[in-house]
C-alpha cells in the first residue's frame, strides 16, 4: 500500500497545536491506531543448498509442489520440507497480502501446485478465491493459523484490536510473529507433508526437530534479552499492527499502530490520540517498516521527540533472496536487535541464534 502520506506532515503541524488543549481532556484510552499485513516474498527464504528448491512448478520430478503465500511462511515450509519439495511463495515482498490480486501468472502455478498452505485468518484476500479455481485439489488448502488457535480468549486464542475489530470478525492474522506459534506451523506442514509424501515421512519428521530446536533456543533468547529492556520502556508502536501474539508471549505492551482497520490513513483525532500517549507515556521509540515507508511515523517522531525506527520486519525476511539471513528466523533475529537496541536494551543471546534454514 504504498499511498500517498505527504501531506500528513502539514496535518500533523495542526494536529500538534491540538493537542495542547487536548492533553487534559485526552482520552487515556491511547485507542491504538492499526494494520494491515505487507506481503512476503516469492519462494522466500531459501538460502544457499536449498536453490533447487525453489521452482515454478515446470519441472515434474517427483517432488511435492507446495505453493505458500507470504514469505515467513515460505521459509517455514521450506525448513520442513527441504529439498524433498518445491516452494512457490505467491505473494511478493513489499505488497499487502490483505489486498492482494493474484496475477494470471499465480492461476498457472496454482495449476501445478499439489497443495496451497496458506496463513488463512483472512490474511490473504482474495487467494483462496483462486485457489479453489485453479488448484488441482481444491481439498488440499490448508491454513495454518485456523489450526493453530481457536476461539477468543485473550490469553489463548486469537486477539483482535483496532486493524482486527471484533464486529469485523477477523482476528489479527499474524500468529508466526510468536516463535511458539510458527513451531505450531512447522509441525502442521510437517503433517500434511507427510499426509500426501508418506515415504518421507521421517525426513519429515527429521527436518522438524531440527527447525523446532532453533525456534526454542530463539524464543528461550528473546525471553532473557526483553529483560535487558528496562520495563518502561517496554511499549510498542509500529506502523502496521502484526506484534500482537509477540507481545502476548513477551509480556509486551503495543500501544498500537498507525494503519487503521479499513486499510486508509489515520484521522487527524487518531493522530493526536497517538501524539498525547507518546508523550504521556514517555515512548522512546516508534517503528515503522522496512517495506513501507511512513511520513506520518516521521511527522510523529518530530512532534514527540520519539526516535523512529524504519526498518522493523514483520513478513519480508532481511537480505537478497538467496542470502542465508533471508529466512523467518532471519527476520525475528534482526527485529530483536534492532527494538531492543532503540529501547535501551541488548539482544546479545538473541543474535547468536543460527538464522540459516536447518532443512536437508
Amino acid at each position: 500500500m504504498r499511498t500517498s502520506r505527504t501531506w500528513w506532515s502539514a496535518l500533523l503541524v495542526c494536529a500538534a497545536v491540538a493537542v495542547g488543549a487536548a492533553c487534559s481532556g485526552a482520552s487515556n484510552s491511547g485507542a491504538p491506531v492499526t494494520a494491515t499485513a505487507a506481503g512476503g516474498g516469492p519462494r522466500a527464504g531459501v538460502g544457499p543448498g536449498l536453490s533447487d528448491a525453489r521452482d515454478d512448478f515446470k519441472a515434474d520430478d517427483g517432488r511435492l509442489r507446495v505453493a505458500t503465500t507470504v514469505a515467513p511462511l515460505s521459509s517455514i515450509v521450506l525448513n520442513v520440507g527441504g529439498s524433498l519439495i518445491r516452494v512457490h511463495g505467491l505473494i511478493p515482498d513489499g505488497v499487502d497480502s490483505h489486498t492482494y490480486e493474484p496475477r494470471p501468472s499465480d492461476a498457472e502455478v496454482l495449476g501445478r501446485a499439489d497443495m496451497l498452505i496458506m496463513n488463512g485468518a483472512n490474511l490473504e484476500g482474495t487467494t483462496e478465491r483462486i485457489a479453489l479455481q485453479n488448484l488441482r485439489d481444491p481439498a488440499r488448502i490448508y491454513k495454518l493459523a485456523d489450526h493453530t488457535l481457536a476461539g477468543d480468549d485473550p490469553a489463548t486464542g486469537f486477539l483482535y484490536d483496532f486493524s482486527f475489530p471484533r464486529s469485523d470478525g477477523s482476528p489479527n492474522p499474524h500468529l508466526w510473529m510468536n516463535p511458539l506459534y510458527a513451531m505450531r506451523y512447522a509441525d502442521l506442514v510437517r503433517g500434511w507433508l507427510t499426509e500426501h509424501d508418506p515415504d518421507h515421512a521421517a525426513d519429515y519428521q527429521e527436518n522438524y526437530d531440527r527447525f523446532a530446536a532453533v525456534l526454542r533456543a530463539l524464543d528461550g533468547a528473546i525471553a532473557v534479552d526483553r529483560l535487558t529492556v528496562p520495563v518502561e520502556n517496554r511499549k510498542l508502536l509500529t506502523y502496521h499492527d502484526s506484534w500482537a501474539y509477540w507481545a502476548r508471549r513477551y509480556d509486551w505492551h503495543v500501544i498500537g499502530a498507525i494503519q487503521p482497520s479499513d486499510l486508509s490513513e489515520p484521522s487527524a483525532k487518531d493522530l493526536v490520540d497517538l501524539i498525547t500517549q507518546i508523550r504521556r507515556e514517555r515512548v522512546p521509540a516508534i517503528f515503522g517498516s522496512e517495506v513501507f515507508p511512513s511520513t506520518t511515523l516521521e511527522a510523529i517522531s518530530r512532534e514527540t521527540g520519539a526516535v523512529y525506527e524504519e526498518k522493523l520486519r514483520d513478513d519480508s525476511p532481511p537480505g537478497a533472496f538467496d542470502d542465508v539471513a533471508h529466512t523467518y528466523i532471519g527476520m525475528l533475529v534482526e527485529d530483536m536487535q534492532i527494538m531492543f537496541d532503540r529501547l535501551g536494551g541488548s539482544a546479545a543471546r538473541t543474535a547468536k541464534v543460527p538464522v540459516e534454514n536447518t532443512a536437508r
